[in-house]
């Protein structure tokens, strides 16, 4: 896991990865966080996020995504469903769902240049020591990048 600090969004939209990647609830709620930015500024990754069934369970572990456009071309945003809801006692983020939904995101995007902010580090209360070894674990061999957001 290579490590940057900078805005995860702006370095998407200028073209320093081919996908980013983002923790989601079940609940189609991106009203916070980087998820809320991502809502405003990639809508078609909302839009895919309201495809999918509101509360479903078994969202838990999966990925909706959408192809979206960047100021040097197209961007793939994930959305990787690694928390149930989105509010309640910590820690909500699920770290096998973050193990499968990370799973998933090699399987259909190996290859090419990721980038994430700290999944479920955040707002879903998680530990980044287990998180981090997670998404190592199962992007082993990918070019991926954690991009710390001011330095945090």
């Amino acid at each position: 896991m290579r490590e940057l600090v900078g805005d995860l969004i702006q370095l998407a939209l200028e073209g320093e990865f081919d996908l980013i990647i983002h923790g989601c609830n079940c609940f189609r709620s991106m009203e916070a966080g980087i998820a809320k930015a991502i809502k405003t500024q990639f809508p078609e990754a909302f839009e895919a996020d309201l495809k999918t069934v509101s509360g479903d369970l078994e969202k838990l572990g999966t990925i909706s995504w959408a192809k979206c456009h960047g100021y040097k071309g197209e961007l793939i945003v994930v959305n990787a469903y690694t928390q149930y809801q989105f509010a309640g006692p910590a820690p909500l983020v699920d770290y096998d769902a973050i193990r499968q939904s990370f799973r998933m995101i090699k399987e259909h995007f190996s290859g090419l240049k990721i980038g994430y902010p700290k999944i479920g580090a955040g707002l879903g209360g998680g530990d980044w020591k287990i998180i981090s070894k997670i998404i190592d674990e199962e992007l082993i061999g990918e070019d991926h990048t954690l991009i710390i957001y001011g330095g945090q």
